[in-house]
């Protein structure tokens, strides 16, 4: 993929037609109007993503990006980088935390090492690896131009063959030691926005650990984004280039996912803020994904709000979570299994003597 093909994608809209009708589908069964809330919004919006009123998510994919990031080297983490390798180990043995939650749940791991700084790729895990983590971005950019094309291009060919499989939604998550540091940099970044109101604790630094990383973050968008650092970027190619520069070869290939995802018209679920950057890193770079995207929860990071705002999205698991590894996604695969039972099968009013509640528009 060149710079010129990404920037030249074209994303269909959804059938707003067809959302109409998953809604009046909705509102034929005997309950009251929006008695699920937000749950009924999103099986209409996958509907429309699918393209029909009775979507077919009983196919499940998680799409697991693993990446180390050179940042590491200023100090913004309390554990080791070599983590990033033993938990993809974990992963691709289905014995991490996202794992062992799916044991007893239908759910495909694809895995990916797109920039583990090994010379291995772990047993269950995908070689896709660009190289052996990106470069410290207080140096350097974090990848040349054609490292994160290649990213994104992997994520976008994941999708791709889930969709060839037969896959009706997709999960996406995540792993690399710093990528707190480098999705909070790339947000400010995009949005102009000041590090030390959004920068959180990641997988809990101390309170001079923090201060040290919002001082890595305010440097950094200093050195790539200087007099406009206040500025919200709205050109495709400065959100590339943010991406190139203080991003990771792990939110480029969820980029690629959610980028995917809107190709190939399959819903794709935000997990916490790495994957939430990248998807606002997607809508920006190719507009139109965002009809696409559902939102799992809301995490602990600072910035989640303020993604999926710019998303309008609305996550509906608000459980403070912080785990990572794709575990709020994939928490809400059940609960959508559930709300999906009901309308497919849910008691019409036709077949009572309730009479049908009227919708009334505000």
């Amino acid at each position: 993929m060149t710079i010129d093909e990404l920037f030249n994608i074209e994303i269909w809209d959804t059938d707003p037609e067809l959302y109409r009708q998953s809604v009046d589908k909705w509102d034929s069964i005997a309950k009251p109007i929006d008695g699920l809330g937000y749950f009924e919004e999103m099986i209409s919006r996958i509907a429309a993503a699918q393209g029909r009123v009775c979507p077919d998510i009983s196919r499940k994919a998680m799409i697991i990006m693993c990446a180390d990031n050179g940042v590491f080297e200023e100090g913004v983490s309390q554990t080791e980088q070599k983590v990033t390798r033993d938990v993809a180990e974990l992963m691709g043995r289905k014995m991490s935390s996202v794992g062992i939650m799916a044991k007893d749940y239908r759910a495909d791991f694809f895995v990916y090492d797109v920039g583990i700084n090994s010379q291995d790729i772990p047993a269950g895990v995908i070689d896709a690896k660009i190289r052996r983590g990106t470069s410290d971005f207080l140096k350097e950019p974090a990848m040349t131009e054609d490292e994160c094309l290649k990213a994104i291009d992997t994520g976008i060919a994941a999708v791709k063959k889930c969709t060839e499989e037969g896959y009706g939604i997709i999960a996406t998550g995540e792993m690399g030691i710093g990528n707190t540091t480098t999705s909070t940099a790339l947000l400010c970044a995009l949005k102009g926005l000041d590090p030390g109101t959004v920068t959180g604790r990641g997988a809990g630094l101390s309170g001079r650990g923090l201060e040290k990383k919002i001082s890595v973050i305010e440097r950094g968008i200093e050195k790539y984004r200087g007099g406009r650092k206040k500025q919200a970027i709205t050109a495709k190619d400065e959100a590339f280039e943010a991406l190139r520069c203080m991003g990771g070869l792990d939110i480029a290939g969820l980029a690629g996912v959610f980028i995917g995802g809107a190709l190939y018209h399959v819903p794709i679920v935000i997990d916490g803020l790495i994957s939430a950057t990248a998807a606002y890193t997607a809508e920006k770079l190719v507009p139109g994904c965002r009809n696409y995207m559902i939102a799992s929860h809301v995490g602990r990071e600072n910035g989640m709000d303020i993604i999926l705002d710019e998303l309008s999205l609305i996550p509906v698991i608000c459980a403070n979570l912080a785990l990572g590894e794709g575990t709020g996604a994939l928490l809400l695969f059940p609960m959508l299994d559930m709300v999906k039972s009901l309308y497919d099968s849910g008691t019409s009013f036709s077949d009572t003597e309730i009479k049908k509640y009227e919708r009334f528009e505000e």
